[in-house]
């Protein structure tokens, strides 16, 4: 497996020249790196005029390693080969280093750039990136990846420390000041060009033939507003290791090219790499099916749409009590279930702009908030079948799309009923999550051990025995007349989840699901708007004067149309019609990978039926296969890999309501959410799809 790093962007407060002048003297050799042994030049380039220099190095860097490692490799060193492409003129200096040891098993490729700051001319960047392919190492290949990226790691923890380790040297010597590059009167009356400094004697650095203009291009390409700086992590999102940070940047880059339009927050996709200890396939995976959610249910813009019942505002215990080192939550034990899994989400969403607002106000990262919990006077009746299965709900979405967002939950004067509570909904809490749970029975919150280890005494409410007046609302018990039946609120809680204009489908290897829609007038515009949350589909669009037959549940019928095992899947298309005789097809079929949105419409031509299928994409190799369809919808429910889902919406249009693009349709009576409307370009009249990639 390739191992690859992203840097964020290091700002040097220095201009470009003093920072060359720093960077020329760690070669031969450099103390702050005990390891880099030595170097020498091996091949030298300059330019006429003196604006460009190329150096390649060959460096010996010690082999940090175990001692059976160097025994079974057989070498004390390791060389690499360190090119340099210095450009006075663009103030740019390009660097690549490639490993020369162990080249036919082992890949090392390293690529830095020293660039000056887009909006400050005296300051200068830095970025790397680096990637490690270990095609064998004598069958230790897990152990010497590990090892290698452990030191290379370390490495650039020193790279910052080098250069204003020199910069201080410089600065002893009295030189402060670089003058930049100009052209010279005359031609260089030698090969090398003597670099001034100002109270100092000169330095000289060689100058190579012009760059190539494809790299100067690649190296001045710093698109600033795509990037991450270092400085900012450390400010606003808290002290990450080297991989860490590119763990976030890639994840980041990644989420820039796929969704085009609104993205998550740096601090947001950070949380749920740190729920997933920065396995970045396994982020990515639950941070895509998250974005899918909050488009589904519109969660964005549930605080300026949701407005709390009155119910809730009447009889609900809780709120937001406190900010300094955290900010706290505090709930009481007269929990309502009515409203409560939109409040909870609410709260959520509350917290994270909270999160954000105190990072910029106390000056450090805030990430989560600490919870206190009062269960005096709960006992068995609040242990009701629809409650309980409400709560369970809210911590699979809680879960799933708010990871790290709880520092701690105390949970206090537990009553002996509370195991009972805690056996039933503890399996699915997280392991990390069940860490930062504290119970406490009666009185023992108030001992050692208690609230003052996590919050300050003169901040801890005081109906808690704390100095703090608590202004939080007391809420109060629900008279009677407002009890509604076990069924009816079940029915209300469960509509959050279920009441969207978004649907979601099953694809299985061999068995699409079809969509049909019937036209009566022509010219009408049908229009979608998908996600692909799972696996890579192909999206079709068919055109039939008659209609399928309708579906048969029976999956063992060798005839007609069949639904798949699966309730969410459906096919329409009788597999003894035949195309171009039976039906049609009116789009160009569209392949959609992962994580794409899809937008578009279809200016129909006829009318009749039309058919919008969403079918398994798979390579080549295995889309021969000859399993009939209902043999491979089972085979695909033991095989996940055969299975896609699709998350839709689709709307039919009377053509005096399109007016030729997606973002038009919102103003007219179109259910597109803002989010869709808003990352949408396609501007086309007739049949189009607009692919966020």
């Amino acid at each position: 497996m390739v191992q690859q790093y992203q840097s964020p962007v290091r700002v040097y407060k220095h201009p470009f020249e003093l920072i060359m002048a720093a960077y020329v003297r760690r070669f031969p050799n450099c103390p702050l790196i005990p390891i880099f042994v030595d170097s020498e030049v091996v091949k030298e380039e300059h330019s006429d005029d003196g604006a460009t220099v190329f150096i390649e190095r060959r460096c010996k860097v010690e082999a940090d390693a175990p001692r059976l490692f160097k025994r079974m490799a057989g070498v004390d060193y390791l060389y690499f080969i360190h090119k340099n492409t210095l450009d006075r003129r663009e103030r740019a200096l390009h660097i690549e280093v490639v490993n020369e040891t162990f080249s036919n098993r082992v890949i090392v490729h390293e690529i830095c750039n020293y660039t000056v700051h887009p909006e400050n001319e005296e300051w200068t960047c830095f970025e790397q990136t680096a990637s490690l392919d270990i095609k064998s190492f004598f069958g230790f290949e897990n152990a010497a990846e590990k090892l290698a990226m452990k030191q290379y790691a370390n490495s650039i923890k020193k790279g910052k420390e080098i250069i204003e380790y020199y910069l201080k040297e410089l600065e002893d010597e009295g030189v402060t000041h670089v003058p930049r590059w100009s052209p010279p009167q005359a031609p260089p009356p030698t090969a090398r060009l003597q670099l001034p400094l100002t109270s100092a004697p000169s330095i000289a650095i060689p100058v190579p033939n012009p760059i190539p203009l494809a790299l100067k291009a690649n190296i001045l390409a710093l698109p600033w507003a795509d990037k991450l700086d270092a400085d900012y992590i450390r400010r606003y999102l808290g002290d990450l290791t080297p991989l860490q940070e590119s763990c976030l940047i890639r994840l980041r880059q990644w989420l820039q090219e796929t969704h085009k339009g609104k993205i998550p927050k740096d601090q947001h996709v950070l949380r749920f790499l740190r729920a997933r200890d920065f396995n970045l396939e396994k982020a990515r995976e639950i941070l895509c099916q998250s974005l899918s959610w909050r488009k589904q249910h519109q969660v964005d813009f549930l605080l300026d749409s949701w407005e709390r019942p009155q119910l809730l505002h009447d009889y609900y215990t809780g709120g937001w009590h406190h900010h300094d080192r955290g900010m706290f939550l505090s709930e009481q034990d007269r929990v309502l279930t009515a409203g409560l899994c939109s409040t909870v989400l609410s709260i959520n969403e509350e917290g994270l702009r909270r999160c954000e607002e105190n990072t910029r106000v106390f000056g450090r990262p805030i990430s989560c908030w600490t919870c206190l919990v009062d269960l005096e006077g709960l006992n068995m009746r609040h242990l009701w079948r629809p409650g309980v299965k409400a709560l369970l709900r809210i911590i699979e979405v809680v879960e799933a799309n708010y990871p790290e967002t709880l520092g701690c939950l105390l949970i206090l004067r537990a009553p002996r009923v509370f195991p009972v509570l805690w056996t039933l909904v503890s399996p699915f809490i997280d392991e990390n999550t069940r860490k930062k749970f504290l119970v406490y029975a009666a009185n023992d919150y108030q001992g050692p051990g208690g609230l003052v280890d996590y919050i300050d005494r003169e901040v801890i409410p005081d109906f808690l025995g704390g100095d703090c007046l608590c202004e939080i609302p007391e809420g109060g018990m629900v008279p009677k007349s407002l009890y509604r039946t076990a069924e009816a609120l079940e029915s209300e809680e469960l509509r959050l989840w279920t009441d969207t204009i978004y649907k979601t489908a099953s694809v299985f290897k061999g068995a699409p699901h079809e969509l049909l829609i019937e036209i009566s007038e022509p010219s009408s515009v049908i229009t979608w708007d998908f996600d692909v949350c799972k696996g890579d589909v192909i999206f079709n669009i068919y055109h039939s004067r008659r209609a399928p037959q309708p579906p048969k549940r029976d999956v063992q019928g060798a005839h007609g149309s069949i639904v798949s095992p699966a309730t969410n899947n459906m096919q329409l298309i009788d597999r003894s019609w035949i195309l171009g005789q039976d039906y049609s097809m009116v789009e160009t079929a569209l392949t959609c990978k992962e994580g794409e949105s899809v937008q578009g419409s279809h200016v129909t031509r006829w009318p009749g039926f039309y058919i919008l299928q969403w079918r398994f994409h798979c390579s080549p190799a295995c889309s021969t296969s000859s399993l009939p369809r209902v043999d491979d919808v089972l085979a695909s429910l033991q095989v996940s890999s055969h299975k896609c889902k699709v998350m839709f919406y689709t709307e039919v249009l009377g053509s005096e309501d399109f007016r030729g693009s997606m973002t038009s349709l919102e103003s007219s009576h179109s259910g597109f959410s803002q989010l869709s409307a808003a990352t949408t370009t396609s501007s086309q009249s007739q049949s189009s799809s607009t692919v966020s990639r």
